[in-house]
């Protein structure tokens, strides 16, 4: 069966021709993350609130703070394992044979998030470029209201695509140089060099990684930073909470990549141990 979307990204004008078509489940994955006041500051929540004031006709909220994370992980925002996810996409209305379009309110790399979880157990799914701001802009419609969950679908079987997901061992192999790969921070440049107040323990970055923030980024310079990182395979992301990653991973699927993995625990998970390196500058 064909897949229903065009790529990994779909404009307001694609989503509107299609936003009635019932294979299509439409996910707003909005999240609050406020920047740390000082070092240890990890305030977030659901975005559900806003996401009742405006959205997209017909989307429904997923929680990254809630359902769609596991509680029993050691740090924020880490992916269910893919039989909880699947069932968590199943109250969402997503299903077997659902294709999903995910949007945001917040500069894209909370859709890219669960874009990429949902790739990661093999879910058709797509960004809407530019969010709701685009979807707005353009004069589409919006709707209110909070009517709670809406039916559920048959949780869809997740088929686990290999190398997506990075663990705490091998990205200390690769930054040590005992295994091939290149380390990503996906973090602005204040959370690399470690200028600015972390959410987490320590700042600074993990030892042998590059610098490329996960969004804001202008195309030239994007490009120019994947030239950079030549044929060094695997291309493992990671930020504080596995989130930037994922708008980096987004844009560099974007221009051809297809060895990129994201390291979940990211910074939160690192810095905890005091035996894990960091280093300070740019």
């Amino acid at each position: 069966m064909t897949t229903l979307l065009p790529g990994p990204l779909v404009d307001d004008v694609w989503l509107s021709t299609h936003l009635d078509d019932p294979r299509l489940a439409v996910l707003d994955a909005t999240a609050l993350l406020p920047s740390p006041r000082h070092d240890g500051d990890h305030r977030s929540a659901s975005g559900r609130a806003g996401w009742a004031e405006r959205h997209v006709p017909g989307s429904r909220h997923a929680d990254l703070t809630g359902d769609l994370s596991d509680p029993g992980a050691p740090y924020h925002f880490a992916v269910p394992a893919p039989d909880a996810l699947a069932a968590a996409l199943a109250r969402l209305g997503v299903g077997e044979g659902s294709e999903v379009v995910v949007y945001d309110t917040g500069g894209g790399i909370w859709a890219a998030r669960l874009w990429w979880m949902l790739r990661a157990i093999s879910v058709p799914a797509a960004v809407l470029d530019g969010g709701l701001a685009a979807w707005e802009a353009a004069g589409r419609p919006v709707a209110a209201g909070d009517r709670g969950p809406g039916p559920a679908a048959v949780p869809l079987t997740p088929l686990p695509r290999p190398g997506l997901w990075s663990d705490i061992e091998e990205v200390a192999a690769i930054s040590r140089g005992e295994r091939p790969g290149v380390l990503v921070c996906a973090l602005p440049s204040g959370g690399y060099a470690g200028s600015v107040p972390s959410r987490y323990s320590r700042r600074g970055h993990i030892p042998g990684s590059v610098s490329l923030p996960g969004r804001g980024l202008p195309a030239a310079e994007l490009q120019e930073t994947v030239r950079e990182l030549g044929d060094a395979s695997p291309v493992v992301l990671y930020c504080g909470g596995g989130i930037s990653a994922a708008g980096a991973a987004l844009a560099l699927t974007l221009l051809g990549r297809e060895d990129v993995s994201v390291y979940d625990g990211s910074l939160e998970e690192w810095s905890k141990d005091p035996e894990r390196p960091l280093e300070l500058g740019g």
